[in-house]
């Protein structure tokens, strides 16, 4: 079977899906007939998103689960494999950006980034890949990056680094699994500009970040969530393993 038909009643993990493109992607994935847990701190808001399409809730989870907390996401992927048997497809999408340049951020601010965007990410790959495994279906882990893990925009240079490493960690991922001989795929997803709650956030300004979307015509969470589907509908011989996407008008 091709396309997203592979994935028909399968389980997907997407993290960080209270906003953005995890909201986005979460919805997406249920639409094409998967099971679907999305996991954030605001648990009632990822309920109210995956009701919108699941009104139901017989396909749809939301947990509360704080990804700082590694005791909490091991609670997570025992509470899926409790009711759905485990975990097919991963959506690594939980992260942000705090201003805290190297010459003078906060130490907190720095650790917060690297545990959510890197050692948070580590963790539920693993965790994933051990369902993967034992299930015996293939598997999917898409990691969203950023294409801050391409180049360093001024002043992010923290920020920058934890994506750099999502870039090696992919890489270093598919080496692992090829030699594994384990079938699952690994893909990173590198956008630029996004409307979503990532400026605000980075800069503590609504004003800073509707400056920062309105210079030009920024990229849409559906946008991303439609480039997940794709990387899920293809063949099993195919693995994209990043896609850089940026706003035509984006200039770097």
């Amino acid at each position: 079977m091709t396309g997203m038909g592979k994935w028909e009643g399968r389980v997907a993990l997407v993290t960080g899906a209270s906003d953005g493109i995890g909201a986005a992607t979460a919805q997406r994935l249920l639409k094409e007939g998967m099971r679907v847990v999305g996991c954030a701190r605001r648990q009632e808001r990822v309920a109210e998103i995956l009701a919108e399409v699941d009104p139901s809730g017989e396909r749809s989870m939301a947990v509360k689960v704080d990804l700082r907390d590694e005791a909490q996401i091991k609670e997570l992927f025992e509470h899926i494999r409790q009711q759905w048997g485990g975990v097919d497809v991963l959506i690594n999408n939980a992260g942000f950006g705090h201003h805290a340049p190297l010459m003078s951020g906060e130490t907190a601010l720095w650790r917060d980034m690297f545990e959510v965007n890197v050692i948070a990410l580590c963790v539920c790959t693993r965790e994933a890949v051990q369902d993967m495994q034992r299930r015996g279906f293939g598997g999917h882990i898409i990691h969203v990056s950023s294409m801050a893990a391409h180049r360093v925009p001024g002043g992010s240079g923290v920020y920058s680094a934890t994506k750099f490493a999502v870039r090696s960690l992919t890489e270093g991922l598919r080496a692992e699994l090829h030699a594994a001989g384990s079938g699952i795929r690994v893909s990173a997803l590198s956008p630029g500009f996004v409307e979503t709650g990532f400026a605000a956030h980075y800069h503590q300004s609504e004003e800073k970040a509707q400056q920062t979307y309105s210079r030009y015509k920024v990229l849409e969470a559906v946008d991303m969530a439609e480039t997940v589907v794709y990387m899920l509908s293809c063949p099993a011989h195919m693995q994209v393993h990043d896609v850089l996407i940026r706003p035509t008008e984006q200039p770097n």
